[in-house]
């Protein structure tokens, strides 16, 4: 069994300053029970959950709803109001709730330990493969398929996928990536995909962030559907180009690098 938040506690507590998330609760349920995790305790998290005690906590949830015999968190764990507790108070707690508890050091490589922190330091410098090294997977964002700047069929010749991604999401930098779109049917397609603020056609600072993908050999109507965008290379940086002629002609040089890079189907 699994104990998880529903949110990031730092996005109640300091919000101005709360970090992107690597996944929403959807996905994060979905890899766990892939790990073989039988079941997954959803606890939410907000300002009443904030104020609470170390010691309420864990009689709470861990002692009158869970009953639990062992505990494993990390080593650098903390919890409670003031982030009060932690592994040796809950250990202390165990001794007289009748569990025990175990904290568990960061694992690492050659580098560093293996944490959020670096993860998405990595995203946020475009490294999506020197991400997907430390996840075990490509890093994946999930949305509808919403209406964009509506250029990239009837000017461009690049119809694409523009995804609606939650505002607590963590985004790669602002390039051109080479991954796969995954459709709610589960059919999987390469995809030439584009995150940034179009500065071809949009003045520095007045364009929001679009995640863009074009599905190579795909024709079809994807509006409305959820789709999932994966990134597994980053092919160059966004840049502004002084003709639309021009744009397109790296466009087509994207997306031949995409085919070339990638197989059809990741599994």
């Amino acid at each position: 069994m699994v104990v998880t938040f529903d949110r990031h506690p730092a996005s109640v507590v300091r919000p101005e300053s709360a970090p992107p998330q690597l996944t929403d609760l959807e996905q994060k349920l979905e890899l766990l029970a892939d790990c073989g995790i039988d079941r997954t305790v959803v606890v939410p998290f907000d300002a009443q959950r904030a104020a609470e005690s170390a010691e309420d906590f864990v009689t709470e949830v861990l002692v009158d709803q869970l009953a639990a015999r062992l505990v494993v968190v990390g080593e650098d764990f903390h919890f409670g109001h003031g982030r009060r507790g932690n592994v040796a108070l809950m250990t202390e707690l165990g001794r007289v709730d009748g569990f025990e508890v175990v904290g568990v050091g960061l694992t690492g490589d050659a580098q560093e330990a293996v944490s959020s922190t670096r993860i998405r330091s990595l995203v946020a410098a475009g490294d999506v493969e020197g991400a997907a090294a430390l996840l075990g997977r490509p890093h994946e964002v999930r949305g509808p398929v919403v209406h964009g700047d509506g250029r990239g069929g009837p000017q461009l010749g690049f119809p694409t996928a523009n995804l609606q991604i939650a505002g607590d999401i963590a985004l790669p930098a602002d390039g051109i990536y080479a991954g796969y779109f995954t459709r709610a049917d589960g059919t999987v397609h390469q995809a030439a995909i584009s995150v940034g603020r179009r500065p071809t056609f949009y003045q520095p600072g007045t364009a929001s962030v679009l995640v863009e993908a074009y599905l190579l050999h795909f024709d079809g109507d994807l509006y409305g559907e959820a789709g999932r965008v994966s990134f597994v290379r980053r092919l160059r940086d966004e840049r502004q180009f002084d003709s639309v002629d021009a744009l397109i002609a790296q466009m087509h040089q994207d997306v031949a690098a995409t085919e070339r890079l990638l197989t059809p189907d990741p599994s």
